[in-house]
């Protein structure tokens, strides 16, 4: 039987803190095992750049010097579970932490985050906190999505190989990796728009959170996608696929 993954992005806003027992690695979970050694290179880059400057980080005042510090001490630093850490408007929609217990399995073990730091990280993954986005430009690396793209192609064509693979990520994420429909049963790109139309934008961050908590109570196997998709309802937003 296929596996069924879902890609999410990260969010800017991140849940502080975290367990100090569990320090974070960039070996740490799954994916990082595969990982590892590109983690260690924008860990030791960022520490060499005192964390980053507005430019690369996005942010100035508070947030600046919060996300300075965070990544100049990425290396043991306390984690959360991705979808602790993560608090924006998609993950606050999707709301792992209210679902049935079958549900919330399934959403541990499905979705898949796609990171400018992490490269890519299970919803129950170890993460610290951090900024970085997958868009941002490194010195000397360039745009990150480039720069991750060979490797994290390999790493993600290895993990869902024979899978369906149901893809709600935004281009800048999507622009990291490419999947190859030769290993993949089936790579769903999924968009959400305004029923004018219109390209969904910010205001559709809310319909994809929804969208992901939707499959992941509806769909229950991996043939059952396309079916869960069909099936969802927003009142303003609708939902298109392609296949990749």
């Amino acid at each position: 039987m296929a596996s069924l993954f879902i890609l999410l992005p990260p969010s800017e806003g991140k849940a502080e803190g975290g367990a100090a027992n569990k320090p974070w690695r960039e070996s740490s979970g799954a994916c990082g095992k595969s990982l590892t050694t590109q983690r260690e290179t924008l860990v030791d880059r960022l520490h060499s750049l005192k964390g980053g400057d507005a430019t690369l980080l996005g942010v100035k005042g508070k947030h600046l010097d919060r996300a300075r510090v965070a990544n100049t001490s990425l290396h043991g630093s306390p984690s959360l579970p991705a979808f602790e850490r993560y608090t924006g408007v998609v993950w606050d929609h999707l709301d792992i932490a209210t679902l049935t217990a079958a549900q919330r399995n399934r959403a541990l073990s499905s979705i898949i985050v796609i990171s400018g730091l992490l490269g890519a990280v299970g919803a129950d993954e170890p993460v610290p906190d951090y900024r970085l986005k997958m868009g941002s430009r490194l010195a000397p690396f360039g745009l990150l999505s480039r720069w991750w793209h060979d490797d994290l192609s390999a790493m993600l064509n290895k993990k869902f190989k024979g899978a369906v693979v149901v893809d709600l990520l935004p281009q800048e994420h999507r622009a990291a990796f490419t999947l190859d429909t030769d290993i993949v049963a089936k790579h769903i790109v999924v968009a959400i728009n305004e029923k004018s139309g219109k390209a969904g934008g910010h205001d559709a961050k809310a319909a994809k959170g929804r969208l992901a908590r939707h499959l992941v109570q509806t769909c229950t196997s991996a043939s059952q996608a396309t079916k869960s998709l069909q099936s969802f309802r927003d009142p303003r937003f609708v939902v298109t696929t392609d296949l990749a």
